[in-house]
């Protein structure tokens, strides 16, 4: 496990483009955080990283949105929505965790027995002041 300070938004960019460079086909990516924690500007800094210069919104209401402008197809899943895990299996979640593309999870605490093991978890934490992040990172495990 590790712990990173965030200090800005520049800082959560920086990181997130650090970790786009050594994203490979398969990675999973799970942000469990509050809301406001910024998980989307995370994800938004991800994709600027592999190369997607297309608006990511936050897929809410559609549970995932596509991008295959990048380096590697980027699949951000957004689960805040989601009352029963079958619902991921009707999505057909399998085909995306599973694929050539790399999954951004948004809200990963509510299906983390889907997340599949050694994907990358970020917790993210409000830190003592106002632009302040604490990222907590592990690796999943069974």
């Amino acid at each position: 496990m590790e712990k990173i300070t965030i200090y800005n938004e520049k800082d959560t960019w920086d990181f997130g483009r650090k970790l786009a460079e050594k994203l490979a086909p398969g990675a999973v990516i799970a942000l469990i955080g509050d809301l406001g924690t910024g998980k989307t500007t995370l994800t938004k800094s991800i994709a600027k990283g592999l190369g997607i210069n297309e608006m990511i919104t936050s897929p809410t209401f559609t549970i995932v949105q596509e991008y295959h402008e990048g380096r590697l197809p980027l699949y951000h899943f957004d689960v805040y929505r989601i009352c029963d895990v079958e619902e991921m299996y009707e999505l057909g979640y399998e085909e995306y965790f599973f694929g050539q593309g790399v999954c951004i999870v948004e809200w990963a605490d509510l299906i983390l027995d889907l997340i599949p093991e050694g994907s990358v978890i970020i917790r993210i934490e409000y830190g003592m002041h106002e632009e302040e992040r604490i990222y907590t990172i592990e690796h999943a495990k069974r």
